[in-house]
């Protein structure tokens, strides 16, 4: 099973001690058994705050002339630290050859005892065993981003405004603090300025500005028509994308 570096806690998901995590194990196999696609979430993308589980659900497709018998085990690995996936992976038949493997793992901010350096690539590693005695071991058989989650506010002012007068946009772009189980500003990163009006449900793109060390947002528009503004950030490796809710302005 993965360990983690630095703590050591044991809950209904995971099994953590305080040794470091094993170097990986090189590739294995026997026979035409092969992983083909590796899914994590859907998108490949695992956000976490700092008070709510989060479930992660992991699904792996491989094929076997003889069709797949079943999944050994899986692991997701990435920096500093380790989480076995809870229980035995399902596999359901997607015809006579190949197969989908799933499997999740409930993790928990409050007692798993994440660190920020814990955010970033993640590796799936995976035993697929065939029908026919064939299997395949594979270390990074697919990749996936775990990240703080981020969070966005907006106040767009004055309101009402005069059609032609100047809008005065604030805000702050902060992101989950897994080791101080808050949030905390996130500074010196691009976040849009967007725009939709009342009318549209599309937003556009006004312009792009940096965010402060402190995670502060200000920058300044004309208003034309009634709509919303709000800011929004494209996320990164460590950070998840968020938009904030719209703040609506009246154009008289």
């Amino acid at each position: 099973m993965r360990i983690r570096a630095s703590a050591a806690v044991v809950t209904g998901a995971l099994a953590l001690t305080a040794l470091a995590v094993p170097a990986a194990q090189a590739d294995g196999g026997y026979g035409d058994t092969k992983i083909t696609k590796v899914v994590v979430d859907g998108d490949n993308k695992v956000s976490m705050g700092t008070s709510s589980p989060v479930t992660i659900k992991v699904s792996v497709t491989a094929t076997d002339n003889s069709g797949i018998k079943g999944a050994e085990s899986f692991f997701l690995t990435g920096p500093g630290y380790g989480i076995e996936m809870t229980g035995k992976p399902t596999c359901t038949a997607v015809n006579a050859t190949t197969s989908t493997c799933s499997a999740s793992v409930k993790i928990d901010p409050r007692t798993d005892y994440y660190v920020n350096k814990n955010a970033g690539t993640w590796y799936v590693d995976a035993w697929i065993d065939a029908k026919d005695g064939d299997f395949v071991q594979k270390d990074k058989a697919g990749s996936f981003v775990f990240q703080r989650a981020g969070k966005l506010t907006v106040n767009a002012a004055p309101e009402p405004v005069k059609k032609g007068k100047t809008l005065t946009v604030t805000g702050t772009l902060s992101r989950a603090n897994w080791e101080s189980l808050k949030y905390g500003g996130y500074g010196s990163q691009s976040v849009k300025l967007q725009f939709r009006k009342k009318s549209s449900s599309t937003y556009t793109t006004l312009k792009t500005i940096k965010a402060g060390t402190t995670g502060a947002l200000k920058t300044t528009t004309t208003a034309t028509v009634d709509g919303y503004y709000r800011f929004s950030f494209a996320g990164n490796s460590t950070t998840s994308a968020v938009n904030a809710t719209g703040d609506f302005v009246d154009v008289q």
